[in-house]
């Protein structure tokens, strides 16, 4: 399928220090208790997703709509409820309070960062350069990366079997069977297809790759030579101006009276 996508300079990022660096932001989201911080960072990292990956602004807030219910659904769930002293409204099951309040938005705002981060990864990485990075930078072996390459790639040949064998059993006017025994027999009619092809095609891919000499520990040559670059600083300095500047607003102009939602007075 192909998308209209702009390059920007996140997609000339190295994939290897974009990925090591994203799992460090994803980390460092768990110790952030300061609701206001978490807010800003949030934003920022928003920013960045909404400006800088190449898509169009409909398709973003496309992609987005999953993440949002599941903020929404993670915020409520706390807020409705969560435990806490300073009773704001009671009614039947559902009891929100201040401190159960604050923790969803917190719990919220968590879920929704890792969403954006992970989108912005996914959106800017093309998996081909990924799987080179990680040969060259982190000396990954290269049977295992160009297995998972290879792997990738038997995706769609899989779906379009998929879709053949369908096809046929349409056309061949297969008996629909109801309730469970519909299930097995559609299990039994796709599966056992599906999975000789596939043991056949890997058979043969191991061959190949072992004709190519991939199990050995020889240097190889590569097709795409993945380095370093000034976009690199630009995106870890992006990241570091970020979380000062949040820590500096959540300390200047909060929105919300809490310093630490695990300890609410």
């Amino acid at each position: 399928m192909d998308f209209d996508i702009k390059e920007t300079w996140l997609h000339k990022i190295n994939p290897s220090l974009k990925l090591l660096f994203l799992i460090v932001l994803f980390i460092s989201v768990l110790f952030i208790h300061n609701i206001n911080f978490l807010i800003n960072y949030t934003v920022s990292a928003f920013l960045l997703f909404a400006f800088f990956t190449g898509h169009p602004m409909k398709r973003i807030l496309l992609l987005l709509i999953p993440f949002v219910l599941i903020f929404v659904s993670t915020a409520t769930s706390m807020i409705f409820f969560g435990k806490g002293e300073t009773t704001w409204w009671e009614w039947g099951l559902i009891h929100i309070t201040e401190e159960s309040f604050y923790r969803g938005l917190h719990l919220g705002f968590r879920a929704l960062i890792f969403a954006l981060l992970g989108l912005m990864f996914s959106l800017t990485t093309r998996p081909v350069f990924l799987f080179y990075s990680l040969m060259q930078q982190l000396k990954l072996k290269p049977k295992y990366a160009y297995s998972f390459m290879a792997g990738i790639r038997l995706i769609p040949i899989m779906i379009e079997e998929f879709q053949t064998i369908r096809q046929a059993m349409i056309v061949r006017g297969v008996e629909q069977r109801k309730g469970l025994a519909n299930f097995f027999h559609k299990l039994k009619a796709y599966s056992i297809p599906l999975l000789s092809q596939s043991i056949r095609r890997a058979h043969r891919i191991a061959v190949a790759m072992e004709a190519k000499r991939f199990s050995n520990d020889t240097k190889r040559t590569f097709y795409y030579e993945i380095g370093f670059s000034k976009y690199d600083l630009c995106f870890v300095l992006y990241f570091i101006i970020a979380i000062l500047l949040s820590y500096y607003a959540a300390k200047m102009l909060p929105f919300f009276p809490v310093t630490d939602v695990r300890y609410i007075e």
